[in-house]
């Protein structure tokens, strides 16, 4: 609601001249969630905005918050091709960049998953694991987080207050049986007892991550770059330091598997354990597919191969 009351001001103050489409998911998860779209329709009516808006088609198993997320996004992504826009903007602040930063904190991320989302991401034809709100890949659409990097969840609904806009509540994000809602509610309150400004400084740190050089930054030693579908030289990965090493596996990972969502540290272990043992035909187990040692090459094997 705040970023579309702040693209609307926009737009009458004649700094902004586009086509808006606001674009409303109904996860079909809560009985009442038909007001959220009334409420919606109300206010794209009162201030022109056009409305998209679909429904998920839930079926059963699954992880439900992965699930509802892929769904979330896939919608986004045909209103945005269907709208033939170029932008996806979200209204991510600070808070929901640091909850990221600690979920892949505690699930044993690597730098990639540390670094977490970024402001502006130019869709490629594939999408990166450490970006838990971007699950679709599609050439040609940027998605946009204007409020980053500089604004924080009370922001946005002081923005709302002040405006006299009211704004819908998910009851669902009062339930701490969703992993990131238990560090929105009890680990991040206990941290700033510690440090007051404590999303300030994930923020910074996930900052940080995305700077970091690789450690044999200058030449000294060759990094390989992987492509989709390459092997890697045994030999050659055995020369790398583990610094060097991870971020070239977690590419290789990424760009074979199409993500790196569910891969944390110790599956990144198992390879590199892999790339040092003796013995030749080893397989190292991941999530959705295999690192396989065989004749000097380490080659990636989709889960459905292993049938």
């Amino acid at each position: 609601m705040s970023l579309l009351l702040a693209i609307d001001d926009l737009c009458k103050r004649k700094k902004l001249d586009l086509r808006i489409v606001a674009a409303h998911f109904d996860h079909k998860i809560r009985p009442d969630s038909n007001a959220d779209l009334e409420f919606v329709t109300g206010f794209a009516r009162d201030r022109g905005f056009e409305l998209a808006h679909s429904e998920w088609k839930r079926e059963a198993g699954g992880n439900l918050e992965q699930n509802a997320r892929n769904a979330r996004y896939e919608f986004l992504k045909s209103t945005a091709l269907t709208a033939k826009a170029g932008y996806v903007l979200t209204a991510h602040t600070m808070n929901d960049q640091a909850e990221t930063f600690l979920m892949n904190l505690i699930r044993g991320a690597g730098p990639d998953g540390l670094s977490g989302m970024k402001p502006k991401r130019e869709i490629a034809a594939e999408s990166s694991g450490n970006e838990p709100f971007l699950p679709f890949a599609e050439p040609g659409i940027t998605v946009v987080r204007p409020l980053l990097r500089w604004a924080k969840r009370r922001d946005t609904e002081n923005f709302c207050l002040e405006n006299k806009i009211d704004f819908r509540r998910d009851p669902m994000n009062e339930d701490l049986n969703f992993r990131r809602v238990w560090i929105r509610k009890v680990l991040i309150p206990m941290m700033e007892e510690a440090n007051p400004k404590l999303v300030e400084s994930l923020c910074r740190a996930a900052e940080l991550m995305k700077a970091e050089p690789p450690a044999s930054a200058g030449g000294r030693i060759a990094i390989p770059t992987p492509t989709q579908g390459s092997s890697l030289d045994l030999q050659h990965l055995k020369t790398l330091e583990k610094a060097d090493l991870f971020p070239v596996l977690r590419d290789w990972i990424r760009l074979n598997r199409g993500s790196l969502r569910g891969i944390s540290t110790k599956h990144v272990e198992s390879i590199h354990g892999l790339i040092h043992s003796r013995k030749s035909g080893r397989v190292a187990e991941l999530p959705g597919g295999d690192a396989v040692k065989h004749a000097g090459r380490l080659s990636w094997r989709s889960a459905k191969a292993r049938k």
